[in-house]
Protein backbone atom coordinates (compact mmCIF):
# COMPACT_ATOMS: atom_id res chain seq x y z
CA UNK A 1 0.00 0.00 0.00
CA UNK A 2 1.43 3.41 -0.92
CA UNK A 3 0.84 6.75 0.82
CA UNK A 4 1.64 10.32 -0.14
CA UNK A 5 1.79 13.66 1.64
CA UNK A 6 4.09 16.02 3.93
CA UNK A 7 7.30 17.74 2.85
CA UNK A 8 10.31 17.06 5.13
CA UNK A 9 13.78 18.43 5.63
CA UNK A 10 15.57 17.90 8.96
CA UNK A 11 17.93 15.11 10.00
CA UNK A 12 17.89 13.15 13.25
CA UNK A 13 19.82 10.77 15.45
CA UNK A 14 17.89 7.56 15.99
CA UNK A 15 18.73 4.62 18.23
CA UNK A 16 17.12 1.40 16.96
CA UNK A 17 16.48 -1.82 18.85
CA UNK A 18 15.11 -4.77 16.86
CA UNK A 19 13.39 -7.34 19.05
CA UNK A 20 12.79 -10.70 17.39
CA UNK A 21 9.24 -11.15 18.56
CA UNK A 22 5.67 -11.00 17.22
CA UNK A 23 3.56 -7.94 17.90
CA UNK A 24 0.21 -9.54 18.53
CA UNK A 25 -0.41 -8.15 22.01
CA UNK A 26 -2.65 -10.11 24.39
CA UNK A 27 -3.70 -13.46 22.97
CA UNK A 28 -7.19 -14.86 22.72
CA UNK A 29 -7.63 -18.61 23.36
CA UNK A 30 -6.06 -20.68 20.60
CA UNK A 31 -8.16 -22.13 17.78
CA UNK A 32 -10.90 -19.55 18.29
CA UNK A 33 -13.05 -19.19 15.17
CA UNK A 34 -15.28 -16.10 15.12
CA UNK A 35 -18.30 -16.29 12.76
CA UNK A 36 -18.65 -13.25 10.53
CA UNK A 37 -21.58 -10.89 10.92
CA UNK A 38 -23.55 -11.31 7.70
CA UNK A 39 -25.95 -8.39 7.10
CA UNK A 40 -29.00 -8.52 4.89
CA UNK A 41 -28.32 -7.62 1.28
CA UNK A 42 -31.71 -6.43 0.08
CA UNK A 43 -30.14 -3.13 -1.02
CA UNK A 44 -27.73 -4.94 -3.33
CA UNK A 45 -29.62 -6.80 -6.05
CA UNK A 46 -27.16 -9.42 -7.33
CA UNK A 47 -26.84 -10.01 -11.03
CA UNK A 48 -27.00 -13.47 -12.53
CA UNK A 49 -23.20 -13.49 -12.53
CA UNK A 50 -22.80 -12.31 -8.93
CA UNK A 51 -22.74 -14.54 -5.84
CA UNK A 52 -25.20 -14.05 -3.01
CA UNK A 53 -24.31 -13.92 0.67
CA UNK A 54 -26.28 -14.35 3.88
CA UNK A 55 -29.26 -15.97 2.14
CA UNK A 56 -30.48 -19.39 3.21
CA UNK A 57 -29.29 -21.80 0.54
CA UNK A 58 -28.10 -25.37 0.25
CA UNK A 59 -25.22 -24.02 -1.82
CA UNK A 60 -23.61 -22.15 1.07
CA UNK A 61 -20.07 -23.26 1.80
CA UNK A 62 -17.98 -22.63 4.90
CA UNK A 63 -14.58 -21.00 4.51
CA UNK A 64 -12.12 -20.45 7.36
CA UNK A 65 -9.92 -17.33 7.20
CA UNK A 66 -6.66 -16.95 9.11
CA UNK A 67 -3.76 -14.49 9.15
CA UNK A 68 -0.08 -14.56 10.11
CA UNK A 69 2.53 -11.83 10.41
CA UNK A 70 5.03 -13.72 8.24
CA UNK A 71 5.17 -16.94 6.25
CA UNK A 72 5.50 -19.83 8.70
CA UNK A 73 4.57 -17.67 11.70
CA UNK A 74 1.95 -18.47 14.31
CA UNK A 75 -1.69 -17.66 13.47
CA UNK A 76 -2.87 -14.33 14.88
CA UNK A 77 -5.70 -14.82 17.37
CA UNK A 78 -6.18 -11.22 18.45
CA UNK A 79 -6.53 -7.77 16.88
CA UNK A 80 -7.67 -8.76 13.39
CA UNK A 81 -10.48 -7.03 11.49
CA UNK A 82 -11.94 -8.94 8.54
CA UNK A 83 -14.04 -7.42 5.75
CA UNK A 84 -15.61 -9.33 2.87
CA UNK A 85 -16.61 -7.31 -0.21
CA UNK A 86 -19.03 -7.98 -3.03
CA UNK A 87 -17.13 -8.13 -6.35
CA UNK A 88 -19.58 -5.85 -8.17
CA UNK A 89 -19.38 -2.09 -7.43
CA UNK A 90 -22.52 -0.29 -6.28
CA UNK A 91 -23.99 2.85 -7.87
CA UNK A 92 -21.26 4.97 -6.21
CA UNK A 93 -18.52 2.79 -7.64
CA UNK A 94 -17.66 1.21 -4.28
CA UNK A 95 -17.53 -2.46 -3.42
CA UNK A 96 -20.29 -3.20 -0.88
CA UNK A 97 -19.19 -4.77 2.41
CA UNK A 98 -20.96 -8.10 2.89
CA UNK A 99 -19.47 -9.25 6.19
CA UNK A 100 -17.18 -8.11 9.00
CA UNK A 101 -15.53 -9.75 11.97
CA UNK A 102 -13.06 -8.77 14.71
CA UNK A 103 -10.75 -10.94 16.75
CA UNK A 104 -8.75 -13.84 15.39
CA UNK A 105 -9.55 -16.32 12.63
CA UNK A 106 -13.00 -16.09 11.05
CA UNK A 107 -15.54 -18.51 9.59
CA UNK A 108 -17.71 -17.37 6.69
CA UNK A 109 -20.58 -19.06 4.87
CA UNK A 110 -21.11 -17.98 1.27
CA UNK A 111 -22.34 -19.28 -2.03
CA UNK A 112 -19.76 -20.28 -4.63
CA UNK A 113 -18.31 -17.30 -6.46
CA UNK A 114 -15.67 -14.59 -6.23
CA UNK A 115 -15.21 -12.10 -3.41
CA UNK A 116 -12.60 -9.68 -2.12
CA UNK A 117 -11.35 -10.19 1.44
CA UNK A 118 -9.38 -7.60 3.39
CA UNK A 119 -7.76 -8.27 6.76
CA UNK A 120 -6.34 -5.47 8.92
CA UNK A 121 -4.00 -5.75 11.89
CA UNK A 122 -3.72 -2.24 13.26
CA UNK A 123 -2.54 -0.15 10.29
CA UNK A 124 -1.17 -3.22 8.51
CA UNK A 125 -3.40 -4.97 6.02
CA UNK A 126 -3.70 -7.05 2.88
CA UNK A 127 -6.48 -7.61 0.33
CA UNK A 128 -6.94 -10.79 -1.70
CA UNK A 129 -9.48 -12.23 -4.12
CA UNK A 130 -11.31 -15.25 -2.73
CA UNK A 131 -12.81 -17.85 -5.08
CA UNK A 132 -15.23 -20.34 -3.53
CA UNK A 133 -15.72 -23.44 -5.69
CA UNK A 134 -19.11 -25.05 -6.23
CA UNK A 135 -17.82 -28.46 -5.15
CA UNK A 136 -14.69 -30.13 -3.91
CA UNK A 137 -12.70 -29.22 -0.77
CA UNK A 138 -12.46 -25.64 0.43
CA UNK A 139 -9.00 -24.92 1.79
CA UNK A 140 -8.31 -22.74 4.81
CA UNK A 141 -7.43 -19.28 3.49
CA UNK A 142 -4.18 -18.11 5.09
CA UNK A 143 -3.31 -14.42 4.69
CA UNK A 144 0.32 -13.31 5.15
CA UNK A 145 0.43 -9.70 6.37
CA UNK A 146 4.20 -9.14 6.17
CA UNK A 147 3.77 -6.77 9.10
CA UNK A 148 5.66 -5.67 12.17
CA UNK A 149 5.40 -3.15 14.97
CA UNK A 150 6.93 0.23 15.77
CA UNK A 151 7.38 1.70 19.26
CA UNK A 152 8.62 5.28 19.55
CA UNK A 153 10.27 7.21 22.37
CA UNK A 154 12.65 10.15 22.72
CA UNK A 155 15.38 11.62 24.90
CA UNK A 156 16.97 15.06 25.10
CA UNK A 157 20.66 15.80 25.58
CA UNK A 158 22.62 13.12 27.45
CA UNK A 159 19.86 10.50 27.48
CA UNK A 160 17.51 12.68 29.55
CA UNK A 161 14.13 10.97 29.32
CA UNK A 162 11.37 13.32 28.11
CA UNK A 163 8.04 13.34 29.94
CA UNK A 164 5.54 11.37 27.80
CA UNK A 165 2.95 14.17 28.08
CA UNK A 166 5.30 16.50 26.19
CA UNK A 167 5.94 14.09 23.31
CA UNK A 168 3.94 13.11 20.28
CA UNK A 169 4.79 11.44 16.99
CA UNK A 170 3.36 11.39 13.48
CA UNK A 171 4.09 8.65 10.94
CA UNK A 172 4.18 9.36 7.21
CA UNK A 173 4.82 7.27 4.13
CA UNK A 174 8.35 7.11 2.78
CA UNK A 175 7.34 7.84 -0.81
CA UNK A 176 6.37 11.26 -2.13
CA UNK A 177 3.76 12.28 -4.66
CA UNK A 178 4.15 14.57 -7.66
CA UNK A 179 4.09 17.57 -5.30
CA UNK A 180 7.01 16.14 -3.28
CA UNK A 181 4.70 15.47 -0.34
CA UNK A 182 4.16 12.44 1.88
CA UNK A 183 0.88 10.90 3.00
CA UNK A 184 0.10 11.04 6.72
CA UNK A 185 -0.56 7.54 8.03
CA UNK A 186 -1.22 8.26 11.72
CA UNK A 187 -0.81 11.26 14.04
CA UNK A 188 -0.87 11.80 17.81
CA UNK A 189 1.15 8.63 18.47
CA UNK A 190 2.24 8.51 22.11
CA UNK A 191 5.51 7.15 23.55
CA UNK A 192 5.59 3.36 24.06
CA UNK A 193 2.47 2.88 21.91
CA UNK A 194 2.73 -0.11 19.57
CA UNK A 195 1.82 0.87 16.01
CA UNK A 196 1.27 -2.10 13.69
CA UNK A 197 2.42 -1.45 10.13
CA UNK A 198 3.24 -3.32 6.95
CA UNK A 199 6.97 -3.85 6.55
CA UNK A 200 8.80 -0.99 4.84
CA UNK A 201 10.34 2.43 5.43
CA UNK A 202 8.38 5.17 7.20
CA UNK A 203 9.03 8.85 7.90
CA UNK A 204 8.54 9.77 11.56
CA UNK A 205 8.10 13.30 12.93
CA UNK A 206 8.79 13.68 16.66
CA UNK A 207 7.49 16.80 18.43
CA UNK A 208 8.81 17.75 21.88
CA UNK A 209 6.54 20.46 23.24
CA UNK A 210 4.61 22.69 20.85
CA UNK A 211 7.07 25.32 19.61
CA UNK A 212 10.08 24.36 17.49
CA UNK A 213 11.61 21.17 18.90
CA UNK A 214 10.89 18.88 15.93
CA UNK A 215 13.00 15.95 14.71
CA UNK A 216 12.37 13.94 11.52
CA UNK A 217 13.64 10.42 10.96
CA UNK A 218 13.36 7.58 8.45
CA UNK A 219 12.71 4.23 10.17
CA UNK A 220 12.38 0.69 8.86
CA UNK A 221 9.69 -1.73 10.06
CA UNK A 222 10.63 -5.39 9.55
CA UNK A 223 8.00 -8.12 9.17
CA UNK A 224 7.55 -10.22 12.30
CA UNK A 225 9.63 -7.88 14.47
CA UNK A 226 9.04 -5.07 16.92
CA UNK A 227 11.20 -2.04 16.15
CA UNK A 228 11.87 0.26 19.09
CA UNK A 229 13.20 3.67 18.08
CA UNK A 230 14.53 6.25 20.54
CA UNK A 231 14.89 9.67 18.92
CA UNK A 232 17.35 12.20 20.30
CA UNK A 233 16.07 15.77 20.58
CA UNK A 234 18.42 18.72 20.87
CA UNK A 235 16.12 20.79 23.06
CA UNK A 236 15.24 21.75 26.63
CA UNK A 237 12.40 23.14 28.71
CA UNK A 238 12.72 26.68 30.04
CA UNK A 239 10.49 28.62 32.45
CA UNK A 240 10.15 32.39 32.05
CA UNK A 241 10.02 34.72 35.06
CA UNK A 242 9.91 38.49 35.41
CA UNK A 243 11.48 39.28 38.80
CA UNK A 244 12.44 42.36 40.81
CA UNK A 245 15.74 40.72 41.83
CA UNK A 246 17.58 37.50 41.08
CA UNK A 247 15.76 34.57 42.67
CA UNK A 248 12.75 36.76 43.47
CA UNK A 249 9.05 36.01 43.09
CA UNK A 250 7.65 35.90 39.56
CA UNK A 251 5.52 38.95 38.71
CA UNK A 252 1.99 38.26 37.47
CA UNK A 253 0.21 39.94 34.54
CA UNK A 254 3.21 39.60 32.27
CA UNK A 255 3.04 39.06 28.51
CA UNK A 256 5.93 37.20 26.91
CA UNK A 257 7.45 37.04 23.43
CA UNK A 258 10.36 34.81 22.38
CA UNK A 259 12.46 35.54 19.30
CA UNK A 260 15.28 33.50 17.81
CA UNK A 261 18.76 34.69 16.85
CA UNK A 262 17.42 35.98 13.52
CA UNK A 263 14.79 38.09 15.28
CA UNK A 264 11.85 35.91 14.21
CA UNK A 265 8.96 35.63 16.66
CA UNK A 266 8.51 31.98 17.62
CA UNK A 267 6.32 32.05 20.75
CA UNK A 268 3.92 34.28 22.68
CA UNK A 269 2.32 33.66 26.07
CA UNK A 270 0.87 35.36 29.14
CA UNK A 271 1.52 34.43 32.75
CA UNK A 272 3.77 34.74 35.78
CA UNK A 273 5.98 31.78 34.84
CA UNK A 274 5.08 30.09 31.54
CA UNK A 275 7.09 27.02 30.53
CA UNK A 276 7.96 25.99 26.99
CA UNK A 277 10.28 23.67 25.11
CA UNK A 278 12.78 25.20 22.70
CA UNK A 279 15.25 23.67 20.28
CA UNK A 280 18.94 24.22 21.06
CA UNK A 281 20.06 27.73 20.12
CA UNK A 282 20.13 31.45 21.03
CA UNK A 283 16.98 33.36 21.94
CA UNK A 284 15.69 36.63 23.38
CA UNK A 285 12.93 36.81 26.00
CA UNK A 286 10.83 40.00 25.95
CA UNK A 287 8.53 40.67 28.91
CA UNK A 288 5.75 43.27 28.80
CA UNK A 289 4.43 44.50 32.16
CA UNK A 290 2.37 47.67 32.69
CA UNK A 291 3.25 48.94 29.21
CA UNK A 292 6.98 48.55 29.90
CA UNK A 293 9.30 46.15 28.05
CA UNK A 294 12.12 44.16 29.62
CA UNK A 295 14.40 41.78 27.76
CA UNK A 296 17.12 39.20 28.21
CA UNK A 297 19.19 37.13 25.79
CA UNK A 298 19.59 33.46 26.73
CA UNK A 299 20.87 30.17 25.34
CA UNK A 300 19.17 26.77 25.22
CA UNK A 301 21.38 23.67 25.55
CA UNK A 302 20.03 20.17 24.90
CA UNK A 303 18.72 18.46 28.02
CA UNK A 304 19.47 21.42 30.31
CA UNK A 305 16.16 22.66 31.75
CA UNK A 306 16.28 25.90 33.74
CA UNK A 307 14.52 29.19 34.62
CA UNK A 308 15.11 32.30 32.54
CA UNK A 309 14.81 35.32 34.84
CA UNK A 310 14.22 38.76 33.34
CA UNK A 311 14.96 41.59 35.78
CA UNK A 312 12.39 44.33 36.32
CA UNK A 313 14.78 47.24 35.76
Amino acid sequence: MRYFGFKTAFSATVLLLLILTGVTGAQEPANTVVPLDLPGLTEFAPTSESPTVGVASEKLRNVELGARLVEGGAPLEHGLVWRVYHPVPDQEGKLPILATSEGGSALISMEPGEYFVHVAFGLAGVTRKLTIPADGPVDIQNFILNAGGLVLNAVSGNDVRIAPAKLKFSIFSDERDANDQRQLIISEVRPNQIVRLNDGIYHVVSEYGSVNAVIRSDLTVAAGKLTEATIEHRAAQITLKLVGEEGGEAIADTAWSITNSAGDLISESVGAFPSLVLAEGDYTAIARHKEQLFRRDFKVAAGFNYDVEVLLQ
